[in-house]
């Protein structure tokens, strides 16, 4: 997609990018590249990409409460959410339309505030209870058309990075921090 037309697409969802007030995260194929490695003992590992944590940091800071949901197991995940401090951290979800329901009452966030980032056929089924669905470049095409925003940059290559820095040019908090730069203030 030409640089015009993604600049076009993230215009025009600036509004909504300001009303975010959780963001929603797929793990494989979204902060991962959606590969799976294995050692000789059988153990699982992941790559996530070092920029979209920082982004997530950043979007902490900035007030928006974050959630990775996956259907996905195996520990790295769960070690990935507590190294960034995300609190809700929902792995092994069979049913992740009804496991964001709950997370949304229970966070008292609706579905028009609430942004949803997947990769895969199985994230299109909660299309309808979040007011932004985006999605890597890579994800499936069935996800991409349905998506609101398809980012420029791939799954576990810096996509929430990206995203980050989109919410927070909307919020108009961007400017300032790549002038000035960032610093852990371990809220």
């Amino acid at each position: 997609m030409p640089r015009f037309v993604r600049s076009l697409q993230w215009l025009r969802l600036r509004r909504s990018l300001q009303q975010v007030d959780l963001l929603v995260m797929d793990v494989d194929g979204v902060l991962t590249d959606g590969g799976l490695w294995f050692d000789q003992n059988g153990l699982m590992q992941k790559r996530f990409d070092v920029r979209d944590g920082l982004g997530i940091r950043l979007l902490q800071q900035a007030g928006l409460q974050l959630a990775f949901l996956s259907g996905g197991k195996g520990g790295a995940t769960e070690v990935r959410a507590a190294q960034l401090g995300i609190q809700h951290c929902l792995v092994g979800i069979k049913d992740k339309p009804a496991a964001l329901e709950q997370l949304q009452g229970q966070l008292g966030v609706t579905a028009a505030s609430t942004a949803f980032v997947g990769d895969d056929l199985n994230d299109l089924a909660v299309r309808h209870q979040v007011g932004l669905l985006l999605t890597p470049a890579d994800a499936c095409l069935a996800v991409r058309r349905q998506a609101d925003g398809v980012l420029s940059q791939r799954g576990g290559h810096g996509a929430v990075r990206e995203l980050a820095e989109q919410i927070l040019r909307a919020r108009g908090l961007w400017t300032e921090l790549s002038r000035k730069g960032w610093r852990d203030r371990n809220d």
